[in-house]
């Protein structure tokens, strides 16, 4: 239950350019204390002490504002930036190399007893405020920009951003590119999309301009 302790310094290391030692990582990183309770409240949960698992977790949620049902499945080197606010539901699932910053929800939109909460791949970065609803799967190296509401699958190396979520950037991952992004270099999803639309305007402006060109040829041909 303890053997990837290390790891998970190292990743708070990697991902947050602010972290001096390991002495401060691990006496004030919420994020990183929110986990490693995590940890023990998952493995009494998955032995059956459910109300000890339940227990832990929210002793967890009281001293780090971070709430991770012990139900929840999460992977290696897993990152919360900040802590407060997360919530992850308990048939949610998380692979490898995942980031969260603070305020995201992995919620479930029914009350039935059935995978209810959301599938993140591995890679993904998700960025502060945005809620994540569904039993859907979030592909590999995707990204969620701040304040999204994401309710349906994400295909991988995508990128999603608005309510309701919606892709403005999907291409395949470069070859040698990094797995997961460094704290501070989550891209700009909104400044893309407006770029676009600028872009179409433009196009539409160039069209206009030969229509316009056009019918003053005509006329001209006409009256004269």
């Amino acid at each position: 239950m303890f053997k990837n302790l290390r790891e998970d310094i190292n990743s708070v290391f990697e991902r947050d350019p602010a972290a001096r030692n390991v002495l401060e990582i691990v006496f004030c990183y919420p994020g990183l204390h929110a986990l490693w309770f995590y940890r023990i409240a998952h493995w009494l949960w998955i032995h059956e002490f459910f109300f000890a698992g339940r227990l832990t977790s929210h002793i967890g949620r009281f001293l780090t504002g971070v709430e991770i049902h012990p139900g929840a499945k999460i992977g290696r080197k897993f990152f919360i930036d900040h802590g407060m606010g997360v919530v992850i539901g308990e048939t949610a699932e998380i692979g490898d190399n995942v980031t969260l910053y603070h305020g995201v929800t992995l919620g479930g939109v029914t009350w039935d007893k059935v995978k209810r909460h959301p599938t993140l791949q591995d890679n993904v970065v998700i960025g502060s405020g945005a809620k994540v609803l569904g039993p859907f799967t979030v592909g590999k190296g995707a990204k969620i920009g701040s304040n999204s509401v994401v309710v349906k699958a994400v295909p991988d190396n995508a990128t999603v951003v608005g309510i309701p979520g919606r892709i403005v950037m999907a291409e395949e991952k470069k070859e040698g590119e990094r797995a997961d992004l460094q704290h501070g270099q989550l891209p700009d999803p909104e400044a893309k999309a407006i770029g676009c639309l600028f872009e179409q305007i433009r196009e539409l402006e160039r069209k206009y301009d030969a229509l316009a060109a056009e019918h003053a040829e005509l006329k001209s041909r006409i009256i004269g």
